[in-house]
């Protein structure tokens, strides 16, 4: 069910990794060092030393630093992402995945070798500091909302807010802070590169959420006067907002490809379990209420699968897609967890049970209902485009 390979270079590495996380990282699941914040340092660290000896690392890099095309990259993260520590070890995990393509696309030459090149590398990670708390009116869904601001004093800027739900910060080297710098202009905001851990950046809490896949948790975060010099500037000044268009339309298929990857996964077990487990004189497969739902598994399966291909040939042309990643996320988030519930379902007390992976990948799919946009933020989106389009035909 996973996505065809696109090329024979996809095929080569694809195949490749799809072993290595069958064979080396599945057995790595049960691990105590997977905690309720993430993977602890000391677990990412031996996987990604496992990858490295594989020459797997950053498999969607090619050693060129060229990264794959969207439709390369489908097939291989989908591979990666056969098991919640898959992308961990073989450093296709968020928000380091998006994170490098937006860097690869913007940052400078001097900014690619101190950040850029080490997180590529697997020995660092970083974190991408947007969203803010909502008790205080921050942003969220709603970029606009941005409170925290940053203001030039000399060569250097000075920035301050709070920022929360912040992914991987606990361990992070290099953060990208997303910062108002337009006084009472909200339109205008820059991103900013930054050397971690600072003493201006402090980590209030790590906030214990349903899914737990990720290194570093989700960080509550406190910015006090830190100060950052004007060459750490990514981009040019004002335009984060424009910039993190860039990473986002990639961003969020790669959430698709990798989280698609573990529902074909739970997909397995369960139906490994029902031809195996009998109930009331036949094999739970037998049973129309077990089978009609692994049956509808398969074809949401299929239809995800064209969509986030779909996606990324439209991003391999060139568009920033938008429309189109707004589509697939809304579509694949919610038949990724339709998936996952049905897997619970068919598994009984097993699909609920930490003996098997199919429960994490429940909260992880839950979990993506809200990551990178709420569904109900993507159909308001576009229903304000499908509103424009239609009054503009009417003119």
């Amino acid at each position: 069910m996973l996505t065809p390979y696109p090329s024979e270079r996809s095929q080569k590495i694809g195949q490749r990794v799809e072993t290595f996380v069958r064979d080396v990282v599945v057995p790595y699941e049960q691990d105590p060092r997977s905690t309720g914040t993430g993977p602890e340092p000391e677990l990412v660290l031996e996987l990604r030393e496992l990858a490295r000896e594989a020459g797997l690392m950053t498999p969607h890099i090619l050693p060129d630093g060229q990264h794959m095309t969207q439709r390369e990259t489908a097939a291989v993260l989908q591979r990666s992402g056969l098991s919640p520590l898959g992308p961990v070890a073989l450093n296709t995990m968020a928000p380091d995945e998006g994170n490098m393509y937006m860097l690869g696309k913007i940052a400078n030459e001097d900014q690619k070798q101190r950040f850029l090149e080490k997180i590529v590398s697997g020995r660092a990670r970083s974190a991408f500091f947007m969203t803010e708390p909502a008790e205080e009116g921050g942003a969220g869904s709603d970029p606009s909302m941005l409170m925290t601001t940053a203001t030039q004093d000399g060569d250097d800027w000075i920035i301050n807010g709070r920022k929360v739900f912040i992914t991987g910060v606990d361990g992070a080297e290099v953060g990208i802070i997303m910062a108002r710098t337009g006084g009472g202009d909200r339109t205008q905001a820059t991103m900013f590169l930054v050397d971690l851990p600072n003493p201006a950046i402090k980590i209030d809490a790590l906030i214990h959420t349903i899914d737990s896949s990720m290194p570093g948790g989700h960080g509550a975060i406190t910015i006090d006067n830190l100060r950052v010099p004007a060459k750490d500037v990514l981009g040019e000044v004002h335009e984060g907002f424009r910039y993190a268009q860039v990473r986002l339309s990639p961003a969020r298929l790669s959430h698709c490809m990798r989280w698609f990857g573990s529902v074909v996964r739970a997909h397995e077990i369960a139906c490994e379990y029902a031809v195996n487990r009998k109930a009331f004189g036949k094999l739970l497969i037998d049973h129309e209420g077990v089978g009609y739902k692994l049956a509808d598994n398969q074809i949401d399966m299929q239809q995800m699968a064209l969509m986030i291909d779909w996606c990324a040939a439209e991003l391999d042309k060139g568009s920033l897609a938008t429309t189109e990643s707004s589509m697939t996320k809304a579509a694949v988030a919610e038949g990724l967890f339709r998936v996952a519930d049905r897997c619970v379902q068919v598994m009984g007390g097993t699909g609920l049970s930490k003996d098997t992976v199919v429960e994490q990948v429940f909260r992880e799919t839950r979990a993506f209902r809200i990551y990178d946009g709420p569904t109900e933020v993507h159909k308001w989106s576009l229903a304000k485009k499908i509103k424009r389009a239609t009054l503009n035909k009417q003119d």
